[in-house]
């Protein structure tokens, strides 16, 4: 196998572990990836992902944290958000993990069930307050 075939490990950027904070690694080991013949990119790079699917996937993220967020801060289980939008527990589940089969239109409605504004939601879209944090938490911090 010559360097050419190696896979693609992506590194800063897009790679995310709940809760979806970024991945660090220590300065030398790029220099050490590199030299043993691997490829250091973004995720979207790595999945050949055009400008567009790459805002749309950090789009989805968005809204799931949020969605996520929010059903935390009021206590919620995923059991009683599904109840509130006609759902089940594992679609909910489903929501938050921003699986591809998720539709936006219900990411948007489980937002709506648990009270957030239009306001909120094009918040979380512009990405205007750190992931994770409702109004709610942030007026608990202050």
């Amino acid at each position: 196998m010559n360097a050419d075939d190696k896979p693609l490990v992506w590194l800063q950027g897009e790679v995310r572990a709940p809760p979806y904070s970024r991945l660090i690694m220590d300065k030398k080991k790029p220099e050490r990836l590199s030299a043993g013949g691997w490829k250091i990119g973004q995720a979207a790079e790595f999945l050949e992902l055009t400008p567009e699917e790459a805002e749309l996937v950090e789009l989805k993220l968005a809204l799931s944290s949020t969605l996520r967020a929010r059903r935390t801060d009021q206590g919620w289980s995923q059991g009683v958000l599904a109840e509130r939008i006609g759902s089940s527990q594992s679609r909910v589940a489903k929501m938050e993990a921003s699986d591809p089969t998720v539709s936006m239109d219900l990411l948007i409605r489980g937002l709506l069930a648990t009270g957030a504004s239009k306001k909120e939601i094009a918040s979380a879209i512009a990405g205007t307050r750190p992931r994770g944090r409702t109004e709610a938490t942030a007026a608990k911090e202050s």
